[in-house]
């Protein structure tokens, strides 16, 4: 009988498997930050030379999806909306008018006038890091701005409209933009009224833009969806928690600013639960019973989110929080459309 001869693990196999392992890590978190810096969120990571795709990471491309979705429960509500090629098209273009367009303009107007704040919270991102010169931002913010007014008047052709809503408000939406962001108003300033600012044009414009496509825009539907941004308000100070460090220092009255962390995280909760209860509330009284429960059973889990993430510790978990809670709350939103377009208000 033979004695086998016991194998020695080779240590230099083991770390080049290691060493294997710990390069492919690091090969995914760094298409991660790149993917993360792309899209305009947090935690990325600054060397992206192409000039287009810097010209995409001030447009914040994460930021489109509210507006867009905000633009198919205007259509809803506006209750003529048919699946025709026709009205595809219009939808498209509107959620374009909406997004990359409008949206793209507000987010590189306010990188541009946020461009010292950024340098403290976010020295990654494309002026802070000297990755696109100033006067390219601006001839961005112009050509996104003359292109969104155009699109919005075409839009107006295309639906007969006599009084050209969709301008009025993509101009209206405009300005808000820039007072927003640019001095002397600089509404970002003050947390109640820039939160608002920022809701109102993520829920109530392209909401009232979807509405007023394919529907007529009235004042019912109008005050429905400012209201409705009182939940978006609660959504906006959701991001003012990654920018507590340069808010401070720069003297920008955040919410998490006035109020500190912990009670900005409640204020915040409470003005997205309660709000999105007033709008079920509102349904029921329009006698748009199972829209109105399937809204508040929407609301549920947004709350158990809330606690397992966002007033635990807002600082880390903002993000979390917000891919976790808010599908439920635009879902939300479509189901409050499609009643209100089922009453006919």
């Amino acid at each position: 009988m033979t004695e086998s001869t016991p194998i020695t693990p080779d240590p230099n196999s083991a770390q080049v498997a290691d060493t294997e392992i710990q390069t492919e890590e690091g090969k995914i978190a760094d298409r991660s930050a790149k993917t993360r810096q792309l899209l305009g969120m947090k935690g990325a990571a600054p060397g992206e030379t192409s000039i287009w795709k810097i010209r995409l990471q001030l447009m914040k491309p994460i930021t489109w999806i509210p507006l867009i979705w905000g633009v198919v429960c205007g259509a809803a509500s506006s209750g003529n909306y048919t699946w025709t090629l026709e009205n595809v098209l219009k939808s498209a273009a509107c959620m374009l008018l909406a997004g990359p367009i409008l949206a793209g303009y507000t987010q590189t107007l306010n990188e541009y006038y946020d461009r010292e704040i950024d340098a403290v919270n976010e020295p990654y991102r494309p002026i802070p890091s000297g990755a696109i010169p100033l006067p390219q931002v601006i001839t961005q913010i112009l050509v996104l701005l003359i292109a969104g007014i155009g699109l919005a008047f075409v839009l107006d052709v295309w639906a007969g409209h006599d009084f050209p809503n969709i301008t009025v408000l993509a101009i209206f939406g405009s300005f808000i933009a820039y007072i927003y962001s640019a001095p002397p108003l600089k509404l970002k300033q003050n947390g109640w009224f820039g939160g608002y600012a920022l809701g109102a044009s993520y829920i109530a414009l392209p909401w009232c833009t979807g509405h007023a496509l394919f529907g007529e825009l009235n004042w019912k539907v109008v005050v429905f969806t400012v209201v409705y941004s009182l939940a978006g308000l609660g959504i906006a100070i959701v991001n003012d928690f990654k920018s507590v460090e340069g808010d401070r220092q720069f003297g920008l009255k955040s919410l998490p600013v006035m109020f500190g962390v912990t009670a900005a995280a409640w204020i915040c909760v409470i003005m997205i639960d309660v709000f999105q209860a007033g709008a079920a509330a509102y349904l029921i009284y329009l006698h748009e019973n199972l829209y109105a429960a399937i809204l508040a059973l929407l609301i549920i889990p947004q709350i158990v989110f809330q606690d397992m993430y966002f007033l635990r510790d807002p600082l880390k978990n903002d993000v979390k929080y917000q891919a976790s809670a808010q599908p439920f709350l635009v879902l939300g939103m479509l189901v409050a459309g499609l009643a209100i377009g089922h009453a006919g208000i």
